[in-house]
């Protein structure tokens, strides 16, 4: 392991993105986002995934630098094109629409096509959050997602994320995949040099794998449920509405038409959707703060399965992470991934980052 310092993160990052192409403003908006993944214990969408992005813009697949359109319009409603920019430019400005609307009309509902993968959705759901909305991101991605009774992929991971602000300091926050896990999570089993749990993906048999090369290779993660019996079709049923919200809505790839993505590069603009939205909860009964903060709450005083281990309210787990990055004033990344970044560094010719090793 080794311990980097979150200035030293942000700024490696930034360093590569723009180094790759991309101008200062989208570079230092992507690198907050993937930091932000990091700071909330979720590597698989931090530093993990930076190459891949750097590969996209070097390659040409990703444009970096161009401006997101508003397409059309409602007073509720808006399709955007993203104009091939990283996900995150075009996440930005879709919500910003998104959130203007429902300060007018109580709702702001945007669709966005020839995007980019825009990493961790609640990033883009707390934005609306913060403003006093409840935020909701969907998007969709490269097809992983195997169904039940099938051994090739059919959809993404598809995730999704609601994030609402509550009274007394507290937030719903809910950000997930539509899978057992997450593709990244895979990645982390491969850095690590660890199996896979069970219940995570399938090899090309359309059996479980536990192998996570195997597992990556194949493209086949398990819905979120599992197998037929375990009700995985219900996995498959979100992952579909997600793709119904975002890439049918908005006119962009989706499903089987999506291009991979992977560290080794791609095969052209990935021309991904999403869906933001901002919802003004003052539309509806008065109180929504205290009553949200009272269920929070209550969870968390539920009697536990075991002492050892409390009940936790949503967001507990990502409140907690963020609170010890932010006293560390480090991030802790595998050694396998200290190395990807070393050689990241000598390919773009920009300065590595200072590691502490531990």
């Amino acid at each position: 392991m080794g311990k980097v310092a979150t200035k030293e993160v942000l700024r490696f990052m930034t360093d590569c993105l723009k180094a790759a192409g991309a101008g200062p403003k989208p570079a230092e908006l992507h690198a907050k986002l993937l930091f932000e993944a990091d700071r909330m214990g979720h590597p698989s969408h931090g530093l993990n995934r930076l190459e891949m992005y750097v590969n996209d813009i070097i390659s040409g697949a990703c444009q970096p630098n161009n401006q997101p359109k508003l397409i059309k319009e409602s007073p509720s409603t808006a399709l955007v094109d993203g104009c091939n920019v990283l996900g995150s430019t075009a996440s930005e400005f879709a919500m910003n629409i998104a959130i203007k609307k429902a300060k007018e009309t109580g709702v702001g509902w945007v669709t966005v096509k020839g995007s980019n993968h825009h990493g961790m959705a609640g990033y883009w759901a707390r934005l609306a959050a913060l403003e006093g909305m409840i935020g909701m991101a969907f998007t969709n991605t490269s097809p992983l997602l195997a169904p039940t009774r099938s051994k090739k992929s059919a959809l993404g991971t598809n995730p999704l994320s609601v994030v609402a602000p509550a009274s007394k300091g507290e937030m719903f926050y809910l950000d997930m995949a539509t899978t057992a896990v997450a593709v990244g999570k895979l990645e982390m089993q491969r850095r690590k040099g660890e199996p896979l749990p069970s219940g995570w993906a399938q090899g090309p048999d359309g059996k479980e794998t536990l192998d996570p090369e195997l597992a990556i290779k194949t493209s086949c993660l398990m819905p979120l449920g599992g197998g037929e019996k375990t009700s995985g079709y219900k996995g498959f049923g979100l992952a579909a509405v997600v793709e119904l919200f975002s890439g049918i809505s908005s006119g962009a790839n989706y499903g089987h038409k999506i291009r991979p993505w992977s560290h080794s590069g791609s095969g052209g603009p990935a021309n991904l959707g999403h869906c933001l939205v901002a919802v003004n909860p003052c539309c509806f009964a008065e109180g929504f703060g205290d009553r949200l903060a009272d269920m929070i709450q209550h969870w968390r005083k539920l009697e536990p399965t075991d002492p050892k281990l409390p009940v936790m309210a949503l967001g507990d787990k990502e409140k907690k992470a963020a609170k010890e990055t932010d006293c560390n004033g480090t991030v802790s990344y595998v050694k396998q991934m200290i190395e990807s970044a070393a050689a990241l560094a000598k390919k773009l010719k920009v300065k590595p980052m200072e590691v502490k090793q531990c």
